[in-house]
């Protein structure tokens, strides 16, 4: 079994980081569409951002769909379980559960951060937290945990 631990291996160097963002911000169709921003990448820890525009929200015109906060949490779950390849640009990731507690609303720009709670040598384990910020502040709108299928490259 090959169990990974993030808080040993070595940083994640340039070229995983520059795979990562291009991957996310320019070559996945939906993920683009969203806008979606690598703010940081790091081993076991992924932070992705999304700004607030219209188009995201439901009828009200106000509030983002809960789909969008899904997405980003389930993202940078399997995201932040990548980082802990050892080579990450190799292999991939799928999820295998999902779960998603929405909190309340979100009405501004999106931040999931994500941490790897473990990385098997098949199924990894992520914490996941999205916050949403406008003009009243910062809020905590989502929190979940992810469980994903890792095919180490």
């Amino acid at each position: 079994m090959h169990e990974s631990d993030p808080t040993e291996a070595e940083p994640l160097d340039e070229e995983a980081v520059s795979f990562i963002r291009r991957r996310i911000e320019e070559e996945h169709g939906y993920l683009s569409w969203l806008n979606t921003r690598v703010d940081v990448a790091e081993r076991g820890r992924i932070v992705l951002s999304i700004p607030f525009e219209e188009k995201l929200t439901n009828e009200d015109g106000r509030t983002i769909h809960g789909g969008v906060a899904a997405t980003l949490i389930d993202t940078a779950g399997g995201i932040a379980q990548r980082t802990t390849f050892e080579n990450p640009l190799a292999g991939g990731v799928a999820t295998v559960n999902l779960n998603t507690n929405y909190l309340r609303p979100a009405t501004g720009d999106l931040r999931a951060e994500a941490h790897v709670v473990r990385a098997g040598g098949s199924i990894g384990v992520s914490d996941m937290r999205v916050t949403s910020t406008d003009g009243d502040g910062t809020t905590t709108v989502v929190v979940g945990q992810g469980s994903f299928r890792l095919f180490r490259g």
